[in-house]
């Protein structure tokens, strides 16, 4: 049989609510009183009851993780750092597929059946309307990877996805390329417009340089496979900036496949610095996403929502840099 908070109270010998105040975050208890009731609880191996603790204070403690990029590997070490940081602050994540959903409100009604306390939105391919929908819901909300934004509606914590595309272009120039591409993830993601804005304005700059984009249709190994293949039928660039790692990894394969040799017939750079870009047969040249660094903020904010609802919106945007390995030539002296 199952412990019971009766069961603590009969051998603490105090009341059924000095037990249940002793397990409820803020409640008034003596120090005394808890300590008696801890020693009761752990002699006979209490722990509390999550659900019915739940009834008492309003809160469930659940956050909503919800993404659609689950066939990515990047999200693996997302969703790993995100469920380790949100159980050390006590709280416990709910994992949402939404990869076939497109109406905003369905997500919210699915988890409001769930009385989650908060939300965060991991991705950077589900429009901002659905971190939107759950802000009018009155649902705190985060949304991790998101779109950059002087006047954001929602918290948003994530890089400058233009900034990364300038860098990305910059680093091929500095390579002495001269016919250079963008191959991107689906063209309408948010994280893919902006990498290719940043990329494309930066080249303007450059027009000794021939410059061209192109799109895979999702952020995965086989659809950057797919796409590397057709772009080297016919004419292709001397350097790629892929639109992120996995995209990067299925390219890479392509042009191996295809009997050419990285870097010196084809370059090639990411975007993320994924765990899988540092494996000696890959050694892929990337932009480091602070992954930990947006983990932690999109926790943080959240955490402080629940106890400050009406927190004002504000975006958290965190600097990348260029990681050098083995996908692009060296530097031109």
């Amino acid at each position: 049989m199952a412990v019971t908070l009766k069961d603590v109270a009969e051998r603490a010998q105090v009341s059924r609510s000095a037990v249940s105040r002793t397990f409820t975050d803020g409640a008034s208890v003596s120090e005394k009183m808890r300590r008696k009731v801890e020693k009761a609880a752990q002699e006979l191996g209490y722990s509390p009851n999550a659900l019915a603790s739940s009834l008492t204070t309003g809160r469930t403690k659940l956050i909503g993780l919800v993404s659609n990029n689950f066939h990515n590997p990047i999200f693996l070490e997302v969703f790993d750092r995100f469920t380790r940081r949100l159980q050390d602050r006590g709280l416990r994540p709910l994992l949402v597929n939404l990869s076939d959903e497109t109406d905003p409100e369905n997500s919210v009604r699915m988890l409001r059946q769930y009385s989650v306390d908060g939300v965060v939105v991991a991705s950077s391919t589900l429009p901002p309307g659905f971190a939107k929908a759950f802000r009018d819901a009155g649902v705190p909300v985060v949304h991790s990877f998101g779109r950059s934004s002087s006047t954001p509606q929602v918290h948003v914590v994530g890089i400058d996805n233009v900034e990364c595309g300038r860098m990305a272009a910059r680093t091929l120039v500095a390579r002495g390329y001269n016919k250079v591409a963008f191959m991107g993830g689906p063209q309408t993601a948010t994280s893919t417009q902006d990498r290719c804005k940043g990329f494309t304005s930066e080249m303007e700059a450059h027009p000794e340089i021939t410059a061209t984009h192109s799109f895979a249709e999702d952020y995965s190994f086989e659809a950057g496979r797919r796409e590397m293949l057709r772009l080297l039928q016919d004419d292709p660039a001397e350097a790629y900036f892929c639109g992120d790692d996995v995209l990067s990894i299925g390219a890479l394969s392509a042009i191996r496949e295809k009997g050419l040799q990285v870097p010196q017939d084809v370059g090639v750079i990411g975007l993320n610095d994924m765990e899988m870009a540092r494996w000696e047969n890959i050694d892929l040249t990337t932009i480091h996403q602070p992954i930990e660094q947006i983990v932690n903020s999109s926790i943080e904010l959240v955490a402080a929502m629940l106890d400050e609802p009406d927190r004002y919106p504000e975006a958290r945007i965190f600097p990348c840099h260029v990681v050098e390995r083995g996908t692009l030539r060296p530097q031109k002296t």
